[in-house]
């Protein structure tokens, strides 16, 4: 491992210091003299306290002077609640900047480059572990809100549940084990209330064992109707979020505010129809099971489809095995429409995407 890589390690365990959910992503810094010292570190503790730089900053004092910084993501060059980190470095007495993740983003872009121009050199080093830890947040930025995996399990003939609606369980544990993991993975799972009261879920996260896992996501449902007393939804130290809407775009404005930038819709057709009507579905997930029912419920709504040039078409990014079932990844073949303008659409369910800092 190069001394490069082992600052940003250090970097990156600065960074996991911060809030998992936050309007902003995970940022570490630290600062090395020419020694290879650490004389300074620094992570951004969420919306509006001092970003990374700025941390490791003030924790350096005048030891900053002379140091390198390495960075988990580009600094900032904007002026919001606090002023450009690309200054503060530069202000400082830092002479070289290395950082893993480029910022995208018009707003606080430019820093690396703001820093060449006042003759501090800075170098990029890719870091996989830098990259994930901004890379919900980047999704989630491109697109305006939350990125959304819509998750079905199903039979070969597209049902979730027998004619007498029974649907536990359609996949095997293999493919059941590797939803959990997903849960772990996401910010929020969300279901409507018609899902919440039929099947009474847990919506948690758990290991193979059946223990929870450490991570959990928010728990959401939504939907105008109450839930029971004694519902799992409302028990546990953190009960479910409950939006009494029926409007996506209402529930992913929700979310945003909550901190969350990844979203599994777990509930039935009915919630995953109105998601996808509008617009607001950015892959969907399948789990396939060798099994045939001939009836029982549809995985999926009716769309509006009536002839077969009208077909909705998705695109095959992934099939993998999972046990006996097969694992599914697709995605629109166009941006959804509520893609910012000019604003590309981001898909995968944990691609390296990288993105910045905000106030």
């Amino acid at each position: 491992m190069t001394s490069t890589e082992h600052h940003l390690d250090e970097a990156v365990d600065r960074a996991l210091r911060g809030p998992a959910r936050d309007r902003n992503p995970r940022v570490g810094c630290v600062l090395v003299d020419p020694a290879g010292q650490v004389v300074g570190a620094g992570h951004h503790a969420g919306a509006g306290s001092p970003h990374a730089e700025v941390a490791a900053l003030a924790s350096a004092g005048d030891l900053a002077r002379g140091a390198t910084a390495y960075v988990t993501l580009e600094p900032c060059n904007h002026h919001g609640r606090t002023g450009p980190c690309a200054r503060a470095l530069r202000d400082a007495g830092v002479v070289r900047v290395v950082y893993a993740v480029p910022d995208p983003t018009a707003q606080a872009g430019g820093g690396a480059a703001w820093l060449r121009a006042h003759g501090i050199p800075v170098e990029r080093c890719a870091h996989p572990a830098a990259e994930a830890l901004v890379s919900d947040w980047a999704r989630a930025r491109t697109l305006g809100r939350p990125h959304v995996t819509w998750k079905i399990a199903s039979t070969l003939d597209g049902r979730v549940a027998a004619a007498d609606g029974s649907s536990r369980w359609i996949t095997s544990a293999e493919a059941r084990e590797d939803a959990h993991r997903l849960r772990s993975r996401v910010d929020a799972v969300v279901v409507g209330t018609g899902t919440a009261l039929a099947d009474d879920p847990a919506l948690t996260a758990r290991t193979p064992d059946g223990a929870a896992a450490p991570v959990q996501p928010v728990r959401v449902v939504v939907g105008l109707r109450d839930l029971p007393t004694g519902a799992r939804l409302g028990l546990g130290p953190d009960p479910a979020l409950h939006l009494r809407t029926r409007d996506p775009h209402e529930v992913l404005a929700a979310l945003t505010a909550h901190g969350v930038h990844s979203v599994l819709l777990e509930g039935g057709p009915t919630l995953a129809g109105a998601f996808w009507r509008a617009g607001c579905v950015d892959e969907v997930l399948v789990y396939l099971a060798p099994a045939l029912l001939g009836a029982g419920a549809s995985a999926v709504p009716d769309l509006g489809v009536r002839t077969i040039d009208d077909a909705v078409r998705l695109e095959l990014a992934e099939v993998r095995p999972v046990g006996p079932d097969l694992r599914l990844r697709l995605v629109p073949g166009r941006p959804a429409p509520s893609t910012p303008p000019g604003h590309p659409a981001v898909h995968a369910l944990v691609p390296p995407v990288p993105s910045s800092e905000e106030d």
